[in-house]
């Protein structure tokens, strides 16, 4: 029994070194992170987008990313994955390591597609760190110039008297614009024909030739058609005049009180990144969107540039998934596979 002492002291030595070594490397991983942080970034810093070349979504975030590579001191590189209704970027995104050094660009769309698909291969409320919104942007109610509808009074009024004759271009179902038209439907207790195009172009071709009578859609594919003064717009369908279009009144101002429909965008990481980098990196952005020419660049593309907190993008994305859950399920609007 004697013998067994030694021993015992032996092996208690042991793991007490075990123990002060397992110590001493957890405090250097925690020194490794915190300096991590800290230092954030020290490398390039990729966003995924969902947009192709050329688009809003494309060019307000390659601006955006200039600004914030030149405050943070390094590279933002915008990568483009379209595809899928925004499921191609989202995937990819959820999939990235939640270091801060992958970002995505997230928006109403996939409020939408949470709320309209019947299973996706990630949770849009579960899989990412919401870190600023970015912009939002109505949607203009147009009308070809000389057009008996001069107001939606005038539309309502018709769509009530004729149903289902009323057309408006709307673009696929599963987007802002077709949505918004199934919402104007429910709202003012009208039959209505939505005529889905498969680009904005075409939509806007379509009204100039009278093939339809309305057109719902972003201020960017309208703009030219408005400045040489070949359409009119007789609503927007925010809850707010849009700031540079302080004369035409909202679609709930002219008859339809709470209709509101806001497409907006916003930044994102993989779940789980560390709360130092999201801060960081909220702050930068929420600076950046008040720069002169970000906010110019906005209001070219038809977007109100405005950043928030995590929380308030976090409350925005949830929101907008029970709005359009409940409006889906009202309009009876088939779930995708």
């Amino acid at each position: 029994m004697q013998q067994a002492k030694p021993k015992r002291r032996l092996a208690g030595a042991c793991r007490w070194a075990m123990a002060a070594v397992a110590f001493t490397l957890a405090l250097i991983e925690i020194g490794a992170t915190a300096r991590a942080q800290t230092d954030y970034p020290n490398r390039p810093v990729q966003i995924i987008i969902a947009y192709g070349a050329g688009t809003i979504g494309d060019v307000s975030m390659r601006i955006l990313a200039e600004k914030l590579g030149a405050k943070l001191g390094q590279t933002f590189i915008v990568e483009n994955r379209p595809g899928a209704a925004g499921i191609v970027a989202a995937k990819a995104a959820a999939a990235a390591v939640p270091d801060g050094y992958t970002l995505v660009l997230i928006g109403n769309s996939y409020a939408i597609s949470t709320a309209l698909f019947k299973s996706l291969p990630y949770d849009i409320t579960k899989d990412f760190t919401p870190i600023s919104a970015l912009a939002t942007f109505d949607f203009l109610v147009a009308t070809r110039k000389g057009s008996k509808f001069k107001s939606m009074k005038d539309v309502v009024a018709y769509a009530k008297e004729n149903p289902g004759k009323l057309t408006i271009a709307t673009l696929s179902p599963g987007t802002t614009q077709f949505l918004a038209v199934e919402l104007l439907k429910v709202t003012a207790g009208v039959n209505i024909t939505a005529v889905p195009f498969r680009n904005s172009p075409d939509a806007a071709a379509a009204l100039l030739r009278g093939d339809v009578d309305i057109d719902m859609d972003s201020y960017a594919p309208l703009k030219s058609f408005l400045a040489s003064d070949k359409i009119d717009i007789i609503a927007t369908t925010g809850k707010n005049r849009v700031p540079f279009l302080k004369d035409v009144p909202t679609v709930g101002e002219t008859g339809l009180p709470g209709f509101d429909v806001t497409s907006w965008n916003g930044i994102a990481a993989p779940a789980g990144v560390p709360a130092p980098i999201v801060t960081k990196l909220s702050a930068a952005v929420n600076e950046a969107l008040q720069l002169p020419d970000v906010q110019a660049t906005g209001q070219r593309l038809g977007m109100v540039m405005h950043g928030s907190t995590p929380d308030e993008l976090k409350s925005r994305l949830r929101a907008d998934i029970a709005k359009w859950s409940a409006l889906i399920e009202t309009a009876h609007i088939p779930k995708q596979d």
